[in-house]
């Protein structure tokens, strides 16, 4: 999700209504064609390591799978890869970061806050990250996409459209996240951190050791662990 991306209740829920309904209806089989398919037209079809085929134009929440999700993330970059270290710095252990910080700024965010903050950049599972101003480029076409694919997994996991207030509070601890991310593996200098992001975030100079890359498998075990220790399971 891209740090200040205006999402809203209202926009959150102009999905399809496979996506709004949040009906569970079960993934196809593995090795089965979903009705309409076609290789080179037809919906936009992924298929996942699970055997799920989720469609990113119209997501169904059913076809949504919590291992799959942190498989995807582990292994999508932030940056588009340009950040120092043998390892990428994946998307999943941005979202633990930023849902660390949400705890921190806002001690008082109850659980599924914490998730929804864990969550937020999910639907870069199937959609990848696009680098804040080629995504501003692209347009309202990519980031509805992105809307339907956030408001189907928050249907899977039974999360609320989340609040003004939420939004907001999410939005501080990803730009506070993406800051720290600059300085300290991007390149960036702090007159550059500070013109593209703002100043920093007060007392978070102990959250610097959270971004030394770690290997995908590690950061996926990590980010399962928290998404359970927060109240979802695999599924």
């Amino acid at each position: 999700m891209t740090v200040g991306d205006p999402r809203s209740a209202k926009a959150l829920h102009s999905a399809p209504a496979s996506a709004r309904e949040g009906q569970l209806r079960p993934a196809p089989a593995s090795g089965a064609m979903p009705e309409g398919f076609a290789w080179g037209g037809g919906p936009a079809w992924q298929r996942m390591l699970s055997g799920r085929r989720l469609d990113l134009l119209d997501p169904d929440p059913g076809a949504i799978a919590l291992d799959d999700i942190a498989h995807g993330l582990a292994r999508v970059a932030r940056w588009n890869g340009q950040t120092r270290g043998p390892q990428i710095l994946s998307v999943a252990q941005h979202s633990i970061l930023v849902e660390t910080l949400v705890a921190h700024i806002a001690p008082e965010a109850d659980r599924a806050d914490r998730l929804t903050a864990l969550l937020h950049d999910a639907p870069e599972y199937v959609v990848g990250d696009l680098i804040s101003p080629f995504k501003a480029f692209v347009g309202e076409t990519y980031r509805s996409v992105e809307d339907r694919l956030f408001a189907a997994i928050l249907r899977r996991f039974r999360l609320a459209a989340p609040s003004p207030g939420l939004l907001a509070l999410i939005k501080r601890a990803d730009r506070a996240a993406a800051r720290l991310e600059a300085v300290t593996l991007a390149g960036f200098d702090e007159a550059e951190a500070f013109a593209v992001l703002g100043a920093p975030e007060p007392g978070l100079a102990s959250f610097a050791p959270w971004l030394s890359p770690r290997t995908a498998d590690d950061v996926q075990r990590d980010f399962l662990a928290r998404c359970h220790d927060l109240g979802i399971g695999s599924a």
